[in-house]
């Protein structure tokens, strides 16, 4: 499906030109900043075709960049698109041709133009969309996870969507640089809102806020280990101390004939911890 101006509703496709030169400037200003974005539960991800939502938690800015690295990383032949506040949308006009569409926050009218575009993307089976159902920054320790309504009303009106619970989070490990972490959840398969092999009462928005509540919890668990061999790694950043001692340190290095490693992570081995 081609988005074009007369599509009521219908985001601007994504260039993938533009895309292509965004993969290369993400991956420098990433490395200026982190340290490695890192994905577990990649395995989850479906390459199937059909309606796909990737339901995400909110904890920082940094989480559309991100999203866009990642979407990059799982399927990059797909369409991806997400809605972004419309006034912040317009002083980033370029991000339309990214994937991005501008709704109006906490107003009917937002609502339903959130509604009319993602009911369009969901209609595409090369298309996925990308939501924050938190509506706003979260920290990543809150529970219960409150979504607002239109995850549920979106939903209803889909015939059929796997919805993919993605949890982030950020922390430090042994690098003077963060790591981002990601965790991609078991996929869950509606019909009209209704959870497939699910019984109970509990309602479409619900069931995907405990699979992300699951999956930030896992993540969690994950990020407590600080073993990177635990994640596939989708970017790679900066390591060392950089700078002048840095650059000392190289150069030492060098004088000994000795190979250097700027990691940390290389002065000692895997951290055993065990519970008390």
């Amino acid at each position: 499906m081609t988005a074009t101006a007369g599509s009521r509703g219908a985001p601007v496709r994504p260039s993938r030109a533009l895309l292509r030169f965004f993969d290369i400037y993400l991956r420098i200003f990433f490395r200026r900043h982190f340290h490695g974005l890192r994905l577990a539960g990649a395995e989850h991800w479906q390459r199937t075709p059909g309606p796909r939502l990737v339901c995400l938690n909110h904890p920082s800015w940094w989480d559309p960049l991100f999203s866009i690295a990642l979407s990059r990383y799982l399927q990059p032949e797909l369409d991806h698109y997400a809605p972004m506040d419309e006034i912040a949308f317009a002083r980033y006009g370029v991000l339309r041709k990214l994937g991005l569409f501008p709704v109006e926050q906490g107003t009917a009218r937002g609502a339903a133009q959130f509604l009319r575009t993602a009911t369009y993307v969901l209609a595409d089976p090369g298309s996925v969309l990308w939501v924050t159902p938190q509506g706003g920054f979260t920290d990543v320790r809150t529970r219960p996870l409150i979504f607002r309504a239109g995850l549920d009303a979106l939903l209803r009106r889909s015939p059929q969507v796997t919805v993919f619970p993605l949890a982030l989070e950020y922390t430090f490990w042994d690098e003077r640089l963060p790591e981002a972490l990601a965790m991609l959840g078991q996929p869950l398969l509606f019909t009209r809102g209704q959870l497939a092999g699910a019984t109970g009462e509990a309602r479409a928005g619900e069931q995907v806020a405990g699979a992300l509540a699951a999956s930030a919890d896992a993540l969690a668990g994950l990020a407590a280990r600080r073993d990177p061999s635990l994640f596939r790694s989708v970017l790679a950043g900066a390591a060392g101390t950089g700078g002048i001692y840095g650059g000392w340190q190289r150069l030492r290095a060098l004088a000994r004939g000795q190979r250097f490693d700027a990691e940390h992570g290389s002065l000692h081995g895997p951290v055993s911890r065990t519970d008390a």
